[in-house]
């Protein structure tokens, strides 16, 4: 952005605040009969007169998170959003004024929008985690002496109490708002030759290993499901559905369909299991012994 560029965004910003704080406040009644008036008849005029009585309650809470690097005409075009939300929320027979109601909604849009542009990382995604991100700074500047510049842990446990939140919480985001994101093409030392990302190491397997991993795990399959045909018909309905399914059935509920206590179901399990894997151990040492056999197994996965 250039200089007239940035010239031109701030005249507009003091154009716009201007005419929000020159537009005259609602008085109960009237703001009463707008929202009653938007939500029972759709009348839109009337909630172009509702919405932009309270344009000032924007810009003020705009000037509060400035704090965060990021510029107004974005904290104020989030709170309008916000604002716009609250007037189609809005219930007037609830008797709470709709000032008191959109500060909060136009409050958690500005709120939603610093944690959004603050980190790549997601930063606070609970209200608990959201109220320490704002009231950390503020809370360390009202704690600590001035001659302090980082979190000191007398701070932090401080913090902790203020906010009933714990301290391990406390210290993850004291990290967070100490450090900001940095680019992995950031180049390292002063010859700028090298860049972050070329020291950054690989852990994910190769597609060699994720192909061998993928036929071994078809492999496995085959041999459980060899082992189960060795188990009667009741011991498979008992493992399939106590031992291979994430969603296990009770033993109450397979003992009413068996016709058996669910005492009884619980020994057959135990039973078939160890059943189950005796077959899968000596399967897998006569594949061993033959490894053909695994080699045309791995051929048909």
């Amino acid at each position: 952005m250039n200089k007239q560029e940035t010239a031109n965004t701030q005249q507009r910003n003091r154009a716009f605040v201007s005419a929000a704080m020159s537009i005259p406040l609602l008085s109960r009644e009237r703001e009463f009969e707008l929202a009653f008036l938007w939500r029972q008849k759709g009348d839109e005029k009337a909630l172009h007169e509702l919405v932009s009585a309270y344009m000032r309650l924007v810009v003020s809470m705009a000037s509060k998170f400035r704090n965060y690097g990021l510029s107004m005409s974005d904290l104020v075009q989030e709170g309008n959003i916000g604002l716009m939300q609250a007037a189609f929320k809005f219930e007037p027979e609830r008797e709470i004024r709709f000032s008191t109601y959109a500060s909060w909604w136009i409050k958690s849009a500005m709120q939603d929008y610093v944690l959004r542009n603050w980190s790549i990382v997601r930063s606070g995604t609970s209200a608990s985690q959201k109220s320490l991100f704002f009231n950390l700074r503020w809370l360390r500047a009202k704690i600590q002496t001035m001659d302090d510049t980082a979190f000191s842990s007398d701070t932090l446990i401080a913090i902790s109490e203020k906010l009933k939140i714990g301290l391990k919480d406390v210290e993850k985001m004291a990290h967070r708002l100490s450090s900001r994101d940095q680019s992995l093409n950031a180049p390292i030392g002063e010859e700028g030759d090298d860049s972050i990302e070329d020291f950054l190491q690989d852990t994910n397997p190769t597609p060699e290993e994720n192909t061998m991993h993928n036929i071994d795990g078809a492999v496995r399959s085959k041999w459980l499901e060899t082992a189960l045909q060795e188990l009667t018909d009741r011991e498979q309905i008992i493992i399939r559905e106590r031992r291979l399914q994430d969603d296990r059935t009770t033993l109450e509920v397979l003992g009413g369909r068996l016709g058996i206590t669910k005492e009884r179901v619980r020994q057959i399990e135990h039973k078939a299991f160890e059943k189950l894997q005796s077959s899968v151990v000596r399967i897998s040492r006569e594949a061993s012994r033959y490894p053909a056999l695994v080699s045309d197994q791995r051929k048909h996965s």
